[in-house]
């Protein structure tokens, strides 16, 4: 069986709520970041056979935004396309499914990544084809409807995050301490210009010229404690989750190109990693945030591997409380996980999320060195994921 190999990780700038990239669609978004990974790898866009990109939030971004990205990225339109959709697990979905087509020999090369424009979410008029009588009707969120609130926990997403809080005592203190060193570590991983090599910048349009967008907007810079204590509760009126210490609302998107093994080598492609062994776990959907620790345990049992035998991991930080909930299970040493902050600081694209640990991830590990990575998330719903990666030096 042929190994599925990395040969360029790429994303744009996470652009803030109504922010620089606002005006991109989900499709602007994804070729911002197909182009520029094709050109790293040094592929060619005639030899990739198919790409799966992940998409949390569909509607008003047209069908199959997927194939929309392929065909305006200059993929042939012999190729396929496939938009995936696992809410947040979208973007590692896709890079799991692209690494299955290559081993199984269906695809030498495959494109795979996640795209996400939450500024460009629609509000919905529930029941209007039936027409309303006077006085009725009113607007939902489309975000919140199809994102925030989960009808299977009966709760919105910050609420299962106060869940876990309060199951694990875990204090406002502690979560804000988390999010007070994820923003430092953030702030100074751009101030060493640590994320160039996977940030590919991206032009917007404009009546006087285009402006270029080529570094994260979502970040806080100088954040402490002082500054968090001000930040209210949201989910709950003597609660501990509030947005300092919850990911961000933001656009962007991501794409990896995953190779043949074999392929790579005689191109002379570059392999930054190779894609390992996966896993998948489910939770109670009011204890959402805990779906990492049953995929990372069925992740650890199947390869054989302890968790220290991983020299960098990065689980997604939907909210604090939630990954510090999933450290009271699995015994990660912080100055191996989400070494260059993670979303509270960035922002969570909610469908190119999962891509853009991985490829961040990538880029960190093979600047010390390469060794052993595992990316993981949480799900809405109740749900997780974990990757195995062999990151090169």
């Amino acid at each position: 069986m042929s190994r599925a190999v990395i040969c360029s990780a790429v994303r744009t700038p996470i652009g803030k709520f109504l922010g620089g990239l606002s005006e991109l669609s989900p499709a602007d978004l994804g070729v911002a970041a197909v182009v520029p990974a094709l050109e790293r790898a040094g592929v060619s866009a005639d030899r990739v056979g198919e790409l799966r990109f992940g998409c949390g939030r569909q509607a008003g971004g047209g069908p199959n935004v997927a194939r929309q990205i392929a065909v305006r990225s200059g993929i042939p339109v012999t190729s396929t396309a496939v938009t995936v959709n696992m809410a947040c697990g979208s973007g590692l979905l896709a890079i799991m499914e692209a690494r299955d087509a290559i081993e199984r020999g269906e695809f030498e090369v495959v494109v795979a990544g996640g795209t996400e424009s939450m500024s460009q979410l629609p509000f919905y008029m529930l029941g209007a084809r039936k027409g309303y009588r006077l006085g009725q009707g009113e607007l939902v969120d489309g975000m919140y409807r199809d994102g925030f609130q989960c009808p299977l926990a009966d709760q919105l997403m910050g609420a299962t995050a106060e869940n876990l809080a309060e199951e694990f005592s875990i204090s406002r203190e502690e979560q804000d301490s988390y999010a007070v060193e994820t923003q430092r570590r953030c702030q100074q991983a751009r101030e060493e210009n640590l994320f160039a090599d996977e940030i590919a910048p991206v032009e917007i349009p404009g009546r006087k010229g285009p402006t270029v967008i080529s570094v994260d907007e979502h970040p806080r810079d100088n954040s402490n404690m002082a500054s968090m204590a001000k930040l209210k509760p949201v989910f709950k009126k003597e609660g501990t989750v509030h947005a300092g210490n919850s990911s961000g609302i933001t656009d962007g998107a991501c794409a990896l190109v995953l190779a043949n093994e074999e392929v790579a080598k005689a191109e002379g492609w570059p392999i930054l990693a190779v894609v390992g062994a996966s896993a998948r776990g489910g939770v109670e959907p009011r204890r959402m945030g805990m779906g990492p620790v049953p995929a990372i345990g069925k992740l650890l049992t199947q390869t054989g591997a302890s968790i220290s035998d991983y020299d960098l991991v990065e689980i997604n930080e939907a909210f604090a409380a939630q990954v510090l909930a999933c450290l009271k299970e699995v015994d990660i040493d912080r100055d191996r996980l989400n070494v260059h902050g993670g979303s509270i600081a960035l922002g969570h694209p909610i469908g190119a999320t999962g891509a853009r640990i991985v490829t961040t991830l990538i880029h960190a590990a093979k600047r010390r060195g390469g060794g052993k990575g595992m990316a993981s998330l949480c799900i809405s719903g109740g749900m997780g994921l974990a990757l195995d990666l062999e990151i090169s030096s």
